[in-house]
């Protein structure tokens, strides 16, 4: 005797009918997923105010342009470019350690395309000595031969740091005006802190035979 027709989900011994609620349940978590991952990335998907960005790290990058031209009418200029080209960036930082790695590499840029467009080097010895003339006011003149004694030094070490390599000068200058640690050094360059540790250890010797060769110091052994 045939038996009359049932639903095999029904029929089917061990089988498991699938619940709507299961469904529902899976995609309330699907939805759930972006917001989870734009919690996790926190303020990474937050506009930059890149005005606030940029006054925050000015000084630096100004330091950074200084070393890489030299000229301080140049720096300005320079950071304008920077400040520009900042806030037209067409690829947005999603993270924002990375800013200032990204504005130390765009400082040099800039500073690179500044040097290229005015076609050469200056020479800027001359200009700082202008720079450091005294004036009618000037107490330095109560003691002239003190006073030429400290300018030919200060003359000396300028002329040796435009003659170091510019990464070497730009490494000496943010370590010792910025007053920056190793793993400051290393946040804004990018870079290890053992490699900062190697830069500053060439960029010292470099600038300690220099001022040697000059008679400014005297290098014992």
């Amino acid at each position: 005797m045939s038996h009359p027709w049932r639903p095999l989900a029904l029929c089917a011994t061990g089988s498991k009918s699938v619940s709507p609620r299961g469904n529902h349940q899976r995609e309330r978590n699907s939805m759930k997923q972006p917001d989870e991952r734009q919690k996790r990335s926190g303020e990474s998907l937050s506009p930059i105010d890149w005005a606030a960005e940029l006054a925050r790290h000015e000084p630096w990058l100004r330091t950074v342009i200084a070393a890489r031209l030299g000229e301080p009418q140049a720096i300005d200029e320079v950071m304008q470019e920077v400040a520009v080209a900042a806030v037209e960036q067409k690829a947005p930082i999603e993270d924002r350690k990375k800013i200032a790695p990204w504005l130390y590499r765009l400082a040099v840029t800039q500073s690179l395309l500044y040097r290229r467009k005015m076609g050469r080097k200056r020479k800027l010895t001359d200009r700082y000595a202008q720079r450091f003339q005294p004036s009618e006011h000037d107490t330095r003149q109560e003691d002239p031969l003190g006073w030429l004694v400290a300018e030919e030094r200060r003359g000396q070490v300028r002329e040796a740091m435009e003659q170091l390599p510019k990464r070497d000068a730009e490494i000496l200058l943010l370590k010792y005006t910025q007053h920056w640690s190793y793993k400051d050094l290393a946040e804004h360059l990018d870079i290890s802190e053992s490699a900062v540790e190697a830069r500053l250890h060439r960029a010292r010797k470099r600038l300690r035979d220099l001022l040697s060769a000059k008679n400014v110091i005297e290098v014992s052994g």
